[in-house]
């Protein structure tokens, strides 16, 4: 069983509709996948239509939180997408991407890159606009050579010349909130140093006590010692240990089930959720 819990489409930043994205998660061989768009669940309704048989979906978010000036991605897995607190601080941190892109396309602006709003909201499409989109123009100008390349000082990183905050969600409420609306919470690619700064593990303690399931270990950003001392950290902490391959389709190198969870990790994921459940492929339109 082949399962890969941490995927995107077109409803963000992929560059996949739902539909092929879970055609292409067949296609990989794969028997579930989690569509996991940023701080929305827009895609849902067309993952579903779409879905083949043989797959099964697994609804979820990676919701933007941020602690002690640290970004950091909490993914929320097979929660109640109807319920009203988590729905409400979805739609504030959705709200914000339009004026912080905006901003960023000003600020790289003023450092003489002929980017515009129009190239970023053309890259977008429908999805949520994000840092990604803003990293595809740059990409299309020639400024960098690749997305991973406009993640940096220079540019769109944490601080960085054009960077630009957003409104980030606290981790423990984000915790109480999916919980409270039935889902399973697990801290996506907690080890990305290249990213910028990481969370403590002393914060990473705290937010298993105050109830996060997971930490995702097996992600491409991660090097054989970061996996092993985050496997460490979840055998300490009591907490469930994910791989994924945090897919994005062409704008990332990254293959759909390049990394996978155990099957008996994502068996547990289903045991604790209680506001939405997996969806079986019935082949799909």
């Amino acid at each position: 069983m082949r399962v890969d819990l941490h995927c995107h489409s077109t409803a963000s930043d992929g560059t996949d509709t739902p539909a092929e994205l879970v055609r292409n998660a067949a296609a990989a061989g794969l028997d579930v996948v989690a569509l996991t768009d940023h701080d929305t669940t827009r895609g849902y309704g067309e993952a579903v239509a779409a879905l083949p048989a043989g797959l099964t979906l697994v609804t979820g978010a990676e919701l933007s939180c941020r602690i002690d000036g640290v970004s950091m991605h909490l993914l929320a897995y097979l929660f109640d997408p109807e319920e009203p607190e988590l729905l409400a601080e979805r739609e504030l941190v959705r709200d914000d991407r339009v004026p912080r892109a905006r901003g960023m396309v000003a600020r790289l602006q003023e450092l003489d890159v002929p980017i515009t709003w129009e190239q970023v909201a053309r890259i977008a499409g429908d999805g949520s606009v994000g840092r990604p989109h803003v990293a595809t123009a740059l990409v299309e100008l020639g400024v960098v050579p690749s997305v991973d390349e406009a993640f940096t000082g220079d540019w769109l990183a944490d601080g960085g010349r054009a960077y630009v905050p957003k409104h980030e969600t606290d981790p423990f409420e984000a915790i109480r909130l999916v919980k409270g609306a039935g889902g399973v919470t697990v801290f996506a690619h907690p080890g990305a140093s290249k990213r910028g700064r990481t969370v403590p593990e002393s914060a990473i303690a705290e937010m298993a006590a105050a109830g996060l399931d997971g930490i995702e270990v097996d992600h491409m950003d991660h090097d054989e010692d970061t996996r092993v001392r985050l496997r460490g950290l979840a055998a300490d902490l009591g907490l469930l240990v994910t791989g994924s391959s945090d897919y994005h389709g062409s704008r990332k190198t990254v293959a759909l089930g390049e990394y996978t969870t155990d099957p008996e990790v994502y068996g547990e994921i289903t045991r604790r959720a209680t506001g939405a459940f997996p969806v079986p492929g019935t082949g799909g339109i």
